[in-house]
């Protein structure tokens, strides 16, 4: 089987326009005139199997080839260079080759299994002198279904595969068919049921799975999705879901001392305080000027439910406390808050005086 992969893209050089003449015109040589130059029309890229010689079929996003059979695709441009699915990345067995022509490059795929199902995506390389780069805005893609009458999933290693439930974050899970035509379900192995897919809340996309749009916690626990196709059913690797209340974006911490100036030998808090969703772990790290000669870090640290605007938040808290404070406690104090989203850091600055009953010594000239 031979599937012809086809663009108007060009790369390099561009092919010189055609400028029509009116009618009673002589054409005459005029001086070259620097014109600014127009936004290229859109490249037209289409994707033609080939039958039989000499025929030629169009396809569209998507296609079906029969596991076993060899696969040829060819990607107009030069250079171009194709990106193909994970487990073809990691081919060691010679299947899977490239061949790059005068005009199009060529993908040959032998001995097709239902594994290597996924997209194909052939992208226009970019280049100037010798440092070339894929053009991703311009990559032309296809999903190929690698059909296998005993194989309606494609095939895994894994019996169990831990999925993290990230609040706000839509979660696939990855459960890819080898036929557009299968008959695919979602259920939940305890208790045994069928899960409601509602296209809302829950949706499918045959070449990707199912997506929980909208995380929450009751979607936790064991997922696995059964195909049907003729008198074949069969069911998918089992999913653990696990939920893990995720937040929406990185601490905001605010900082604050227990006073901007403190006399030698009194004791000075640093308070640091992130206010956000509940069950969310923050972590903390300090910058003092003392580390400067290895003074130890003494915290005390607190997880509290508090109302804020009628509903209830969490406040983290981390208290940095300084004792007997020296004049090389002088200086900046930052905190920096963490949780699964990224960090972001808050400081304040301390001013350190000498205490009115401390005896000092004019210094020797």
């Amino acid at each position: 089987m031979r599937l012809w992969l086809t663009s108007d893209l060009s790369l390099g050089s561009s092919s010189p326009s055609k400028s029509g003449k009116g009618p009673g015109k002589t054409p005459a040589s005029k001086p070259k005139v620097k014109t600014t130059p127009e936004t290229p029309k859109e490249a037209q890229t289409y994707l033609t199997q080939v039958v039989n010689k000499g025929r030629f079929q169009k396809a569209g996003d998507t296609l079906t080839v029969h596991a076993g059979d060899t696969l040829e695709l060819r990607c107009k441009g030069n250079p171009v260079e194709w990106a193909v699915p994970a487990y073809l990345e990691e081919d060691d067995e010679g299947r899977l080759r490239t061949v790059q022509h005068e005009r199009y490059r060529t993908l040959f795929l032998a001995n097709s299994t239902a594994a290597d199902t996924g997209e194909f995506t052939c992208y226009p390389m970019y280049c100037e002198d010798k440092d070339c780069r894929k053009q991703y805005d311009k990559g032309v893609k296809v999903f190929i279904f690698f059909s296998d009458p005993q194989e309606l999933f494609v095939p895994s290693a894994d019996y169990y595969e831990v999925i993290q439930l990230r609040t706000s974050w839509p979660t696939v899970l990855p459960c890819q068919v080898t036929s557009p035509l299968a008959k695919v379900t979602l259920h939940q192995e305890f208790p045994p049921v069928e899960v409601k897919v509602d296209g809302r809340e829950i949706s499918f996309d045959v070449k990707k799975g199912f997506t929980i749009h909208r995380p929450k916690q009751y979607h936790a626990g064991s997922l696995y999705c059964v195909a049907s196709l003729g008198n074949l059913r069969q069911s998918s690797t089992k999913y653990m879901l696990i939920y893990v209340n995720y937040p929406a974006a990185p601490p905001s911490p605010a900082i604050q001392a227990s006073s901007d100036t403190v006399a030698v030998g009194q004791n000075l808090q640093v308070t640091c305080t992130v206010i956000g969703k509940q069950d969310v772990v923050v972590d903390f790290t300090w910058e003092y000027p003392g580390q400067k000669i290895g003074r130890p870090l003494y915290t005390q640290d607190s997880v509290q439910t508090v109302q804020v605007d009628g509903q209830n938040r969490q406040r983290t808290q981390t208290i940095l406390l300084v004792d007997e404070v020296r004049e090389v406690d002088q200086g900046t104090y930052t905190c920096t808050a963490q949780n699964l989203e990224g960090s972001r850091s808050a400081s304040t600055s301390v001013k350190v005086q000498q205490s009115a009953r401390t005896n000092t010594k004019p210094k020797k000239p």
